[in-house]
């Protein structure tokens, strides 16, 4: 069975830590690897991005598997919540091997950042090492195959996509050679989700799921909007990160293309995209339980064209889950508060 998620990946498990209230509105989110760990890329396409650990992803360099991706709120202060997860797979005998000893592990987790300071209210409200322990251990007591929450939970938890809340979410694909294809995105983006003139999400526009709302619905949420930015300071810097993960056998080289084709699918989905207020960042996971086929050349293209479909449904998903949001930070209403269950 299929939860049409990112843990459609067989071993692939996902853990959110979520802070709201007393200035809060923040989290963190854990995607774990399979025990072993999982070949990994990553392409970062924003202008601003804030990263740890990526240079590691190379295929240039020597570090060939990751055991999780961490993405986060704070900023680049939220990049501490990586220490956090370092120091649960240590404990787990998990990373590279530095000696002979099998608990000297050097564990190496990419992480990203969305910028969400401030908007619960406290600047220094912000992800910690506690976060993305909390955030792993998660995922870790997840089971296999799990649902994956959607909105307003872990990174995803004070995220905005233009004026609208953003959010998590994911979406996954199985192919025709049984070979899946999964997404998990924070969508935070400086960009806009929804065309102005007809109150459609771009992603929904892509797919051909075109409901256009009525005209009356979409001026109320016209004039909604307009009230709203007369009062909230403007974005400064945003990001959408991604993670694309396969159970095909790929290579690093491999996997670096599939992160960069994924791009594809914030662009479906956000306009404009990989501004300079921008850190867009995706990462690739490929757990290498089916092989490719090789007389088919067109199955690495099938991947890659799979991976950027995921992640603009994602896009969508997170868009349509978050709730509205109106505290000391600023006001983001939902696309449901807008628009129904459009």
């Amino acid at each position: 069975m299929t939860v049409d998620a990112l843990t459609d990946v067989a071993g692939v498990r996902v853990g959110h830590a979520t802070r709201t209230g007393d200035g809060w509105l923040t989290g963190t989110t854990v995607v774990l690897a399979p025990e072993g760990g999982a070949v990994a890329a990553v392409d970062v396409r924003g202008g601003g991005p804030g990263t740890k650990e990526t240079d590691a992803l190379d295929p240039r360099n020597l570090v060939q598997k990751v055991d999780a991706i961490v993405l986060t709120g704070g900023s680049a202060y939220g990049l501490d919540a990586a220490s956090g997860v370092m120091a649960w797979l240590e404990e787990q005998g998990r990373g590279v091997r530095v000696g002979v000893d099998p608990a000297h592990v050097v564990p190496v987790v990419p992480a990203a950042c969305v910028f969400d300071l401030g908007r619960g209210g406290d600047f220094r409200a912000r992800p910690d090492a506690a976060t993305g322990r909390a955030a792993v251990e998660a995922a870790a007591a997840s089971a296999d195959s799990a649902r994956v929450p959607e909105g307003c939970v872990g990174a995803g938890t004070g995220a905005a996509v233009g004026a609208l809340k953003g959010g998590v979410g994911s979406a996954s694909v199985v192919l025709g050679s049984w070979i899946t294809v999964a997404a998990l995105v924070v969508a935070n983006a400086a960009g806009s989700a929804m065309d102005p003139e007809t109150g459609v999400l771009y992603g929904d526009l892509f797919q051909g799921r075109v409901n256009y709302p009525e005209a009356h619905v979409h001026e109320a949420a016209r004039r909604r909007l307009a009230e709203i930015a007369a009062k909230n300071a403007p974005p400064p810097l945003n990001t959408t990160l991604a993670v694309v993960a396969t159970d095909a056998d790929l290579s690093k080289a491999q996997a670096q293309k599939l992160a960069g084709t994924a791009h594809d699918g914030i662009a479906r989905a956000v306009r404009p995209v990989h501004m300079l207020n921008d850190g867009d960042t995706v990462f690739a996971l490929a757990t290498g339980e089916r092989p490719l086929d090789a007389a088919h050349p067109l199955a690495l293209n099938e991947i890659l064209a799979a991976g950027a479909d995921v992640v603009t449904r994602a896009i969508v998903r997170a868009v349509r889950a978050a709730e509205s949001v109106d505290g000391p930070g600023g006001i983001w209403p939902s696309y449901g508060e807008l628009y129904g269950g459009r």
